[in-house]
């Protein structure tokens, strides 16, 4: 069974099962932004590693670069 879907078309509210198109894109969706936190975590861990590495704060590596 798939995940229920709300519509709410001017007033008209209908609640149903979504479609496989619908359900596809949820899932598209979800990888997409797994993938995303997962490559924003990493180059955060890459940063707080390197900044580590140079001995300065990310408040000190921001007066460099400005």
């Amino acid at each position: 069974m798939k995940p229920l879907i709300t519509i709410n078309d001017n007033g008209n509210v209908v609640t149903r099962e979504m479609t496989d198109e619908e359900f596809e894109q949820v899932l598209a969706d979800e990888a997409y932004y797994n993938e995303l936190k997962a490559t924003l975590e990493e180059k955060k861990n890459q940063r707080i590693a390197l900044l580590d590495k140079l001995g300065i704060t990310e408040e000190e590596a921001k007066l460099l670069l400005s």
